[in-house]
């Protein structure tokens, strides 16, 4: 099979604990078992393992942290409605049009939920899938065929929740450097690192789907490539993590927010990011990252995770050496201050020197 030739493939029919006009995941289901946190962080920074190839157990979130969450879903549910009306108008193009969302697993998927709604509620002709893109290796391109034979390339967007250094943007692009016809439009909620084709803002909010994983992921976990779960043909893996059904809030996630898109796509112009927008954000993010890595000592960026949701992810599946933060006090930051205090990571307030961003979590060196 070349790189990028429509395939079909058996359908999926995998829509994780979404309903399932909402999404449909093409990821192999499969088991694996967890390994630890401090020996993944091993195993990545020595090299021996890419961290795609391993997954650690997802926790049950604590009370206190999904009152944090709660806050952030009543604090920011508007904000996400309303931006994403406006990311949608800007990508309906008439009734009946094609648009086809590829969200990229898993911090796309709320968002591309809510785009499929809103498009459809505009009577597009709408489809909406979840397909893994992992940084170093690319993107699912036996998903991405799948979707290529049931979708005309016309219409067809990437979704992320959001931009960090603009990583995964640099991966899609590599990714589809040799299919001229296949453009790498990534849509965003926020866009701090400039690298996005369309966001709402460049702004680094408490957006509250970043501060959760499976369980506001439709319970899938992060997406796995390793050759023995992976073979020639077969779409990339994940888990499904029932462990944590009676904690899921994907579904009411979705309907938290619903009313607030479906109210704005009355009132809202479609969303604007201008090669203006782009160029500055992209300065500001490529300074902050330049800075704090010359004044921490980081040879390797990898290590450094910038924006509210990366910092926070960081934290929680990773081995964090400190958090910076411009000011601990901001609402915005409450979850990942509490975080950092509870985990017992050092936790700076640096002021104003970190760009776009309100936090960065640089990932403990080891070995």
């Amino acid at each position: 099979m070349s790189a990028y030739t429509p395939v079909a493939m058996p359908a999926a029919r995998f829509h994780g604990s979404y309903d399932p006009p909402d999404i449909e995941f093409l990821l192999r289901p499969v088991t694996i078992g967890s390994v630890e946190i401090a020996e993944k962080e091993w195993l990545i920074q020595t090299g021996r393992r890419h961290y795609s190839e391993m997954l650690c157990a997802e926790m049950v979130p604590s009370p206190a942290y999904l009152e944090l969450y709660r806050d952030a879903v009543n604090g920011g549910a508007h904000r996400f409605g309303r931006d994403t009306a406006a990311l949608a108008l800007a990508l309906f193009r008439g009734k009946g049009q094609p648009v086809t969302l590829v969200s990229l697993v898993r911090a796309g998927v709320p968002l591309g939920v809510l785009l499929r709604r809103a498009l459809a509620e505009l009577q597009a002709d709408v489809a909406h899938y979840g397909i893994s893109i992992i940084r170093d290796r690319g993107i699912d391109i036996v998903a991405l065929n799948h979707v290529l034979f049931r979708r005309p390339v016309d219409g067809l967007v990437f979704v992320d929740g959001w931009t960090g250094k603009g990583a995964i943007a640099s991966e899609l692009e590599a990714s589809l450097a040799g299919h001229p016809a296949l453009a790498p439009r990534l849509v965003t909620l926020a866009d701090a690192a400039g690298r996005a084709w369309l966001s709402a803002s460049g702004e680094d909010w408490l957006i509250p789907s970043g501060i959760l994983g499976a369980t506001i992921s439709g319970l899938t976990s992060r997406s796995v490539l390793n050759d023995a779960l992976v073979g020639p043909g077969q779409f990339h893996a994940c888990t499904v993590q029932s462990h944590l059904a009676g904690h899921d809030v994907s579904r009411a996630f979705i309907e938290a927010v619903w009313p607030h898109v479906e109210a704005a796509l009355k009132t809202v112009q479609p969303a604007s990011w201008t090669d203006v927008d782009r160029s500055a954000a992209r300065s500001l993010a490529e300074d902050a990252i330049a800075l704090v890595a010359a004044r921490c000592g980081v040879i390797d960026r990898n290590r450094i995770k910038p924006g509210i949701a990366e910092a926070t992810r960081a934290v929680l599946r990773r081995v964090p050496e400190r958090v910076l933060v411009v000011d601990p006090k901001d609402p915005d930051l409450a979850p990942l201050v509490t975080l950092a205090e509870l985990s017992g990571v050092a936790l700076d307030t640096v002021g104003p020197t970190l760009g776009p961003y309100k936090a960065i979590t640089l990932i403990r060196k080891v070995g």
